[in-house]
């Protein structure tokens, strides 16, 4: 099959399903090549989350991996007394680095991540990691690009532990929640995000109020609007 007729079938193939072409032209379509958007359709399995739906949990092999298409997944870290930390929000067009080291290792995950909004995603098995990574320079980059992100991610978050207080570390997190939700005011209750930060819900509460009282932010129940 010549190119021009290969070009041919691939339009004619996505265009069955508009849908599914939508779906994952818009996240991906402008990083990769027609070919390896239609080897994700075939291969891939896409699933529609709710909030607080678990997509990974800690102690897991994984054996797919997640490209967001749709929505915000939320990544945390776990230890052995199960108490969490927030790490890094997923957004559309992003996948989960620390999941393909997991499947490229074949270790269990030490990650759990959850959708914070609807979302949908499509769960590429793991095995085309490395078929693709020789197939097509434009996954190449992806990961690539995908692994740096999330280190320089993890950079931002060792200097923030290490040389900011508790209170500038809650106002970064509400302000990088916002953003990437969209939102103001934020659905949060004092427990969650106790939970994200590893910390006290009392202590969380306390903060707080005295940021209300700085005029930085106001609280109402369940909600807390960034002025």
């Amino acid at each position: 099959m010549n190119l021009d007729w290969k070009r041919l079938y691939l339009i004619i193939h996505l265009e069955k399903h508009r849908t599914i072409q939508e779906k994952l032209y818009k996240p991906f379509g402008s990083a990769f090549e027609p070919e390896l958007i239609l080897e994700i359709f075939d291969v891939g399995k896409i699933v529609h989350l709710e909030p607080e739906t678990e997509i990974i949990r800690p102690g897991q092999y994984l054996s797919s991996i997640p490209l967001i298409l749709k929505g915000v997944v939320k990544i945390l870290r776990s230890n052995a007394k199960n108490e969490e930390m927030f790490l890094y929000h997923l957004e559309s067009g992003e996948t989960c680095a620390i999941s393909m080291a997991c499947c490229t290792a074949q270790v269990k995950s030490e990650i759990r991540a959850v959708s914070e909004t609807e979302s949908e995603i499509i769960m590429i098995p793991t095995k085309f990691m490395e078929q693709w990574s020789s197939k097509y320079k434009s996954w190449r980059t992806f990961i690539l690009n995908s692994y740096h992100q999330r280190l320089m991610q993890q950079y931002e978050s060792i200097d923030t532990l290490a040389f900011s207080n508790l209170e500038e570390r809650l106002m970064k997190y509400l302000n990088t929640k916002a953003e990437i939700l969209k939102t103001n005011p934020l659905s949060l209750t004092h427990r969650e995000i106790a939970e994200d930060l590893n910390t006290n819900r009392v202590v969380i509460s306390r903060i707080l109020k005295k940021l209300e009282n700085q005029n930085f932010l106001s609280l109402d129940r369940n909600y807390i609007k960034l002025l």
